[in-house]
């Protein structure tokens, strides 16, 4: 009796040191796998998306892209984390770019900018100065040697004239000039107008060459870009004038989107007013230097937006 007492006592005891035994191996496993999932975990929040910054073809040349490229890689520098930039073919692609959360920061025309913040929710941090301002104008530009010497007299002579805007997104190619025309009574749209022809070319270069070369007899054009494009030698400054220009405009903006941590506009700001690569400064209307922006600063071309029926405002 006592014999079969002691053996079911030691055959408990087995069962029970199995039992332990198999807890905790299960139970490590477990421990290990929690922990492989919080490094995992710890190191996806290591691994930042791409930064993309999204860049309007203002100039339409490879300039841009050189320029562009060149500033992606001091940010990247600055913000810890890989920055890559895109010239894209036209203006709205930028915008739907942001709006889609794929550009987290754009080089946009005033009047894409207020679009897109309108739209988005995106802010403005940093423009350029050229010359040490941060102005420009919208030109109207024809060959030396055209008969047009005014405002006046591109309005009087309308149904001679080639006229040439820029993007239709542009500021200075297509909005200020076009509100001008339409308030002479001489331009509503591309098919509702008094002259012999309206094109858009699609970029600022596009428009100084056909008037250089007389494909067009007038054009809309960004001053800055096409001071820029003479100082270059891109185009003949001999073989154009102007016969026009708007009152001051605010420069074009960075802007980033709403997810942007404000520490990461602060580097992007601290990066930029350091700039001094000529190969960045002279892709964007060959600036001087970069200095801070703010959304108070294209008030005015948000007005005339709205006036002009380009920007619909949320009630």
């Amino acid at each position: 009796m006592f014999r079969r007492r002691k053996s079911f006592l030691a055959l408990t005891g087995l069962v029970l040191s199995c039992f332990v035994m198999a807890a905790c191996g299960s139970n490590a496993p477990a421990a290990d796998k929690t922990a492989g999932q919080a490094g995992q975990q710890a190191g996806g929040a290591a691994v930042q998306e791409e930064f993309l910054i999204g860049v309007i073809p203002a100039q339409g040349s490879n300039q841009m892209k050189i320029g562009a490229d060149k500033l992606a890689e001091v940010l990247g520098e600055k913000l810890g984390r890989k920055v890559r930039a895109e010239v894209y073919p036209d203006y709205n692609g930028v915008v739907e770019a942001m709006g889609a959360g794929k550009a987290h920061m754009a080089y946009l025309g005033p009047l894409t900018y207020v679009e897109a913040h309108e739209r988005y929710g995106v802010k403005a941090v940093m423009t350029q100065l050229i010359n040490g301002k941060p102005f420009y104008y919208s030109y109207l530009i024809a060959p030396a040697d055209s008969p047009y010497q005014s405002f006046d007299d591109v309005v009087k002579q309308s149904d001679s004239i080639r006229f040439a805007f820029g993007d239709i997104s542009s500021t200075s190619g297509s909005l200020i000039p076009g509100i001008a025309l339409k308030k002479a009574g001489v331009f509503k749209t591309q098919q509702e107008h008094k002259f012999k022809s309206v094109t858009y070319t699609g970029d600022h270069t596009a428009t100084a060459l056909a008037i250089q070369n007389k494909q067009q007899d007038i054009g809309a054009i960004d001053s800055a870009i096409f001071n820029n494009l003479v100082k270059q030698g891109k185009v003949d400054g001999t073989k154009i004038k102007t016969v026009w220009q708007s009152e001051e405009l605010f420069q074009y903006p960075w802007a980033v989107i709403k997810t942007v941590s404000d520490a990461d506009v602060k580097k992007i700001q601290e990066a930029m007013l350091a700039i001094q690569d000529p190969d960045v400064l002279k892709a964007f209307g060959g600036a001087s230097s970069f200095i801070e922006a703010k959304n108070e600063d294209y008030a005015a071309i948000r007005q005339a937006a709205i006036e002009d029926g380009r920007l619909k405002v949320k009630q």
